[in-house]
């Protein structure tokens, strides 16, 4: 396997512009995402457009799950409410002052969290039992998010498999032909201990 003083200078953090504009959604940090494809860069050190290509996605596929997870959690806060309301009646309030309560707690009304924060310990529970029944009322939405995680992790995996394999298949290439080239020039002398070990497995 190629190190990286066999490698070429790598590719300029911007060159992968050709590929289009980054897939930001609103809110999402430019200035961020634009770091995390540089530090790519910079440890992987994509030559040409196929390496830029792989590096290019890897990001995306890091940004995109690094994204749904922190969706995920933005779902819970969003969701509160509802879980908020069925652990008011659990405790015991009924369904009215519940559905009340509730909206005046999710919109952080300091009277409405002071009573339910009363509610709750009275009734021996916290705010951990209202986001398990907020994630058991969104278990579906959850479950697919992180299918979406999930698949984003596994798109950037195979991607940088892609890109070693390619970059193994090119160096071994072209160390045969500089094997060929010596010795169809007889110019055979003693070979550097790093290209004689890759040798053998470039001739594979």
């Amino acid at each position: 396997m190629p190190t990286p003083s066999d490698l070429p200078a790598p590719t300029a953090p911007g060159a992968a512009e050709h590929l289009g504009p980054p897939p930001l959604n609103p809110g999402d940090d430019r200035a961020g995402y634009e770091t995390l494809v540089a530090r790519l860069v910079a440890e992987v050190r994509p030559c040409g457009v196929i390496e830029e290509d792989a590096v290019r996605l890897a990001a995306e596929m890091m940004w995109e799950g690094a994204r749904v997870r922190r969706l995920k959690a933005k779902l819970m806060t969003i969701s509160a409410e509802p879980g908020m309301r069925h652990v008011l009646r659990t405790a015991g309030v009924d369904f009215t002052e519940a559905h009340e309560l509730a909206q005046r707690w999710a919109a952080r009304e300091l009277a409405a969290v002071a009573k339910v924060d009363a509610v709750l310990d009275a009734a021996g529970l916290d705010i951990h039992h209202v986001m398990a029944k907020t994630l058991a009322l969104n278990i579906g939405e959850i479950e697919r998010i992180d299918r979406m995680a999930a698949a984003a992790e596994t798109r950037r995996s195979a991607a940088l498999r892609e890109l070693v394999l390619f970059r193994d298949t090119t160096f071994a290439a072209r160390l045969r032909g500089a094997v060929a080239a010596a010795a169809a020039d007889g110019e055979f002398t003693e070979v550097p201990a790093a290209v004689a070990a890759l040798a053998p497995a470039a001739a594979a």
